[in-house]
């Protein structure tokens, strides 16, 4: 009798921890959810929309409309909105900072300024003074040009199955 009850109590446990993990692993992925409609299309500057998506490297870039994925298709379109891909792939936390976008060189506390949104770290306060001097377009990219992007940003790696089980 004893051993049935020990035997329920195991289980009633393993039911237990199963259900919390699988509520904080879905607490985290909601956490995680990006609000697409408060993204911009690159191409034309309007809110995007969940179903308007272009694979590139790896990563969804977020789009307002077919026509603009469609267009997004051609290389030359792609090189020519790089930078508002690429800020888009921060915000969407498809990529992550890893360095100074600028020099290369590793980050400091107390040099991150705000960029549309991404808050952007640099090395020094002589890289944080230019970004704080740049405004609007000129200030993307300098953060988010293809040049910076390969110097202070990696696309964050995909989890595994095993890694969303855990």
């Amino acid at each position: 009798m004893k051993s049935r009850i020990a035997a329920l109590l195991c289980l009633v446990a393993v039911v237990a921890t199963s259900t919390i993990a699988e509520e904080g692993a879905d607490a985290k992925k909601e956490k995680d959810k990006v609000d697409v409609t408060k993204l911009k299309c690159p191409m034309s500057g309007k809110p995007c929309k969940e179903d308007a998506i272009a694979e590139l490297s790896g990563a969804k870039v977020y789009f307002c409309c077919p026509n603009c994925v469609k267009a997004f298709a051609k290389k030359e379109v792609q090189t020519k909105f790089a930078t508002k891909v690429n800020h888009q792939l921060v915000a969407t936390k498809q990529a992550k900072q890893v360095k100074c976008p600028l020099s290369g060189g590793k980050t400091k506390d107390g040099t991150q300024v705000k960029i549309a949104g991404v808050e952007v770290a640099f090395c020094c306060n002589n890289c944080k003074g230019k970004a704080e001097a740049a405004t609007g377009d000129a200030q993307l990219e300098l953060a988010f040009s293809s040049k910076a992007f390969k110097k202070g940003f990696e696309l964050a790696k995909k989890e595994t199955k095993k890694e969303e089980e855990k």
